[in-house]
């Protein structure tokens, strides 16, 4: 029999971004054609899908730590990198995901609750791939017109994540262990969980499927209660927490049992304690009727036993006092099953529609969390600040600036440090979001220590505000910004002139010759460039 797991931590990484290419088009007779540089493709995801045909978290244990498959980087050519593949995960239905919080290397407690799946097909993106890189095609536009660099793709996201298992069913069945509850279910579906002679023989959650004319429902076996159980006593918390998605909560009772200090009416008056000592601290979904509230209805088994049958008859009245609906079975036998199938059915059925109101009620309360899926509008989404500035010091009087924020933290990330243009295409972006005011106004002055980019691969540089941006000149050609390539600017010998401008320039160039020609006259003449004592000019004879 596979084990039943209810509860488990699990690492996950999406995969990374593929860089961008830096690629420049090359043809006959077009050697510099433009950049041509595909970007990167994004990393996969890891996805958690909820399914009606996984009943346990086994996977998980066995494979605690998954990786989604990296984004391609992209190629010369417009060609894109190919995007990592995800990976679904299947879980089952009443799956629970929270946040893992603790040291490393010591167990994890729950935190924040980012997801709960409780409908079949129901997703969830656990770990997003990160973004790839752009290469220098898509960098390029009218200010930066061939990019010498292209951008890096982003790590996929990592996280610890705790998964717990609440069943989602529509009756459980609560009661003192060997109280009949497995051969219940049993008896009323086509499960076939373990039965014996011996107390908490159901280690597990048994799950039956009952059909009642057109109602269909779930059962569920809670294992055995004890008193104490809401503060961890036998199977304690541990299955209790089972019980939360339950509509209905049916007591099974044995009215068999040997041990003289146990009645009927004292084993429900101790499982209804201990249900409502749980139900004190128990933050129920929108729309769900407290465990107090729910309906109850008292079963007292094993009537194929003589003294069970005159038990049943004198502790009968005393629940239908508390207003309860009590029925007589047995298991062995089939005795009172078919009439306590339909009575389950037709509460199931009142409890469902009054569900429904509370969740219609509630609808505009509830809170859709998707952290991840809006990663593509990040910048739409921002709500605030970009970054901000904050200074540091120690008690040895030494200071430093940090500037943190999500957009910065990525442009750090997506730069390639060892190429020059790069780092200066990041400072630019950094002046145009206004870091440099924000430092300044922070007082920050030059030669300062600056820390930027995600925490734990910082990026430490002293600060340098008046060393202009650009790119160096060849040929004594002017500084353009970075990102352009003096071979392809409008400019000098790369500058393409119509025909018009072909021949205005041609007639002011032999308008300059003509001049020049003059000119030159005008000094042979006057005898600067010619020897006194010698008469060149056919007017005036030599002496």
């Amino acid at each position: 029999m596979a084990e039943f797991v209810d509860s488990v931590t699990v690492h996950l990484k999406g995969g990374d971004g593929g860089n961008g290419a830096h690629s420049i088009r090359r043809e006959k007779y077009k050697p510099l054609a433009g950049p041509n540089g595909g970007n990167g493709g994004r990393g996969g995801s890891i996805i958690l899908r909820c399914s009606e045909g996984t009943n346990s978290l086994l996977d998980f244990r066995m494979l605690p730590h998954r990786t989604a498959e990296n984004g391609h980087h992209g190629e010369g050519d417009y060609k894109d990198g190919q995007k990592g593949d995800d990976i679904v995960l299947t879980v089952p239905v009443g799956t629970m995901v929270f946040e893992a919080k603790g040291e490393v290397g010591k167990p994890k407690h729950r935190g924040e609750l980012l997801a709960d799946l409780r409908t079949p097909g129901q997703t969830f993106v656990a770990a997003a791939g990160g973004q790839g890189g752009l290469g220098n095609h898509a960098l390029a536009n009218k200010a930066h017109r061939a990019p010498g660099f292209a951008l890096l793709g982003e790590p996929g996201e990592e996280r610890d994540l705790i998964l717990e298992l609440k069943s989602i069913a529509d009756i459980a069945l609560v009661g003192y262990p060997s109280a009949g509850k497995s051969s219940l279910v049993a008896a009323l579906s086509s499960a076939r969980p373990k039965i014996a002679d011996y107390p908490f023989t159901t280690l597990v959650p048994n799950l039956g499927v009952v059909e009642a004319g057109d109602v269909r429902y779930t059962i569920a076996d809670v294992p055995g209660l004890i008193p104490g159980a809401s503060e961890g006593k036998g199977l304690g918390l541990q299955f209790l927490r089972h019980i939360e998605r339950t509509q209905v909560i049916v007591h099974v009772i044995d009215c068999a049992t040997y041990e003289q200090d146990r009645d009927p009416m004292a084993d429900y008056e101790a499982l209804e304690k201990e249900l409502a000592a749980y139900d004190k601290n128990l933050e129920l979904p929108i729309g769900a009727i407290p465990i107090s509230q729910r309906p109850r209805i008292v079963v007292l088994n094993k009537m194929d036993v003589p003294d069970a049958k005159d038990l049943a008859n004198l502790v009968r009245p005393d629940f239908e006092k508390l207003g309860l609906p009590v029925y007589e079975i047995s298991t062995a036998s089939h005795e009172g099953l078919k009439e306590l199938k339909f009575a389950l059915a037709r509460e199931v059925s009142k409890t469902r529609e009054i569900v429904r109101k509370l969740e219609a009620e509630h609808e505009q309360e509830r809170v859709v969390i998707k952290p991840l899926e809006m990663a593509r509008n990040r910048a739409k989404n921002q709500v605030g600040p970009a970054f901000n500035v904050i200074r540091h010091g120690d008690p040895e009087g030494n200071y430093w600036f940090v500037v943190k924020g999500e957009k910065i933290a990525r442009m750090v990330i997506q730069t390639d440090f060892n190429n020059n243009e790069a780092v200066g295409y990041l400072a630019d972006r950094l002046a145009a979001l206004g870091v440099e005011d924000a430092l300044k106004a922070a007082g920050a002055v030059e030669g300062d220590e600056v820390h930027m980019g995600p925490a734990g691969n910082e990026v430490v540089f002293n600060w340098e505000p008046t060393i202009t941006a650009g790119a160096e000149g060849l040929d004594d050609a002017p500084l353009v910004s970075r990102g352009d390539d003096i071979r392809l600017c409008d400019y000098g010998y790369a500058k393409r002139r119509s025909n018009s401008q072909r021949r205005v320039d041609y007639h002011e160039e032999m308008d300059r010759r003509a001049e020049a020609r003059a000119e030159r006259e005008r000094e042979r003449r006057a005898g600067h460039w010619s020897d006194p004592s010698v008469t060149d000019s056919p007017e005036q004879p030599n002496e």
